[in-house]
């Protein structure tokens, strides 16, 4: 009987990732990729769930799109969304459901759907990008030649501050935006008495424990948008509410607009928010061919870095950066992600997406280096630093050629520690 040797064994591993790296044999998603949490509780102490990949080598996120292509009544489900939408339906013309988004792809997709398909009148919300890219902007304002919007941005002080905040302690520099995107819509519906929100794709799709796909009521857990304002304990860029006015001295007033609502909100105004995922079947290039055909949506006229794609992520200047940091801290890059959904959508087979996965993945975000770092206001010195200090050496290691990953998806059968799927 051969026995699995461990060669990393001893290595720090570091953000409580699993020590043994394993890949699905279906895509190329590894269990090194974190589940979605909630972001208000994120500090540097946190330790997330990680993508399950089971006994037969399949990691979550295939086994949905197996749901979706075999378990799933698609003309069921969108009885049960025209029952939905009947429900919330206005009579008057007055907005009746609530769709966020920055006027990419997927929530054009979403809002047209809603309005020009199913009669709704949705009002569509936006915590806009933290540094619009130029395409990103045109694309929000042709979204809405189509729909009426209203968008909260930020003190830009302090959310430059949390971004570095996030980048130093969290190597999450999205972070402030994610809280913002996740709790502006259900904070919008209470106050513009909106009760009806439509997100777009369940997490489930990337990896996210498949049992919240089976939600029958379709609904965002509310942990993603509602927490108690307990200061002590809500954090935002890795460091308390409490800590940031007391020792980072933040204005109070200036932190309002990243707080959640509370469970006594919501059980004054109980909210439906829904995953339009859940209704109608969600496949990224279908979604993107929709909004270019129907809503003059653009792609990037160049590849995205980090990725093959020119799609998907446009928005934001600082969206490479997101990507590289999820490279270092999980080994997982942004055409990992990409390759993965489009192995599972039946787009490309997995021999191709391992192939772009060594091309693309790791690739610095050079075009907006400059600016993201005059945005944080850290010196390149610095953020190298924080870089290789997020290296956990069960996923690393250096020689002289400088930092490499011991194990990816396309040279996993040199390691025999590594695991691919059942092989």
């Amino acid at each position: 009987m051969n026995k699995k040797i461990n060669s990393t064994a001893r290595l720090e591993v570091k953000y409580g990732l699993p020590a043994e790296v394993k890949f699905c044999k279906r895509c190329v998603l590894s269990n090194q990729r974190p589940n979605s949490t909630n972001e208000l509780r994120y500090s540097p102490e946190t330790r997330k769930e990680f993508t399950f990949i089971g006994e037969d080598g399949v990691c979550d996120a295939c086994r949905y799109a197996d749901m979706k292509e075999s378990e799933i009544d698609w003309e069921e489900r969108e009885k049960q969304l025209l029952k939905l939408c009947d429900r919330f339906r206005s009579k008057t013309g007055s907005h009746d459901c609530i769709v966020p988004g920055s006027g990419g792809k997927d929530s054009r997709y979403v809002s047209h759907m809603l309005k020009y398909r199913y009669g709704m009148n949705p009002l569509t919300v936006t915590w806009p990008p933290t540094i619009y890219t130029d395409i990103g902007r045109k694309n929000f304002d042709s979204w809405l030649r189509y729909h009426d919007n209203v968008t909260i941005k930020p003190n830009q002080k302090t959310h430059k501050l949390l971004t570095r905040l996030a980048f130093e302690n969290l190597m999450h520099p999205f972070q402030p935006f994610i809280v913002g995107q996740r709790i502006i819509a259900p904070r919008l519906a209470a106050k513009y008495n909106i009760p009806l929100i439509f997100y777009g794709e369940s997490q489930a799709e990337y990896g996210n424990n498949i049992a919240d796909a089976k939600n029958l009521k379709a609904t965002v857990p509310t942990q993603y948008y509602s927490d108690e304002h307990d200061f002590e304990n809500i954090y935002l860029g890795g460091v308390s509410v409490r800590d940031l006015v007391e020792k980072h001295k933040v204005d109070r007033r200036d932190l309002n607009q990243y707080l959640p609502l509370t469970q006594s909100d919501l059980s004054s105004f109980p909210i439906e928010y829904q995953y339009f995922g859940h209704y109608k079947k969600w496949d990224p290039q279908e979604v993107y061919y929709y909004a270019v055909e129907e809503t003059e949506f653009e792609a990037n006229p160049e590849r995205t870095e980090g990725t093959y794609s020119k799609y998907a992520g446009l928005d934001d200047r600082i969206d490479g950066f997101h990507y590289y940091t999820t490279y270092i801290k999980f080994g997982i890059g942004r055409a990992t992600y990409d390759a993965a959904q489009e192995i599972r959508n039946g787009k490309i087979s997995r021999e191709e997406g391992v192939a772009l996965v060594k091309r693309f993945d790791g690739e610095f975000p050079k075009k907006y280096f400059e600016e993201v770092m005059e945005y944080m206001g850290i010196s390149k010195e610095r953020f190298w630093e924080c870089i290789d200090d997020a290296r956990s050496a069960h996923l690393w290691t250096r020689d002289d050629q400088g930092w490499k990953l011991r194990h990816t998806a396309y040279d996993s059968y040199k390691h025999p520690n590594i695991s691919i799927g059942g092989q």
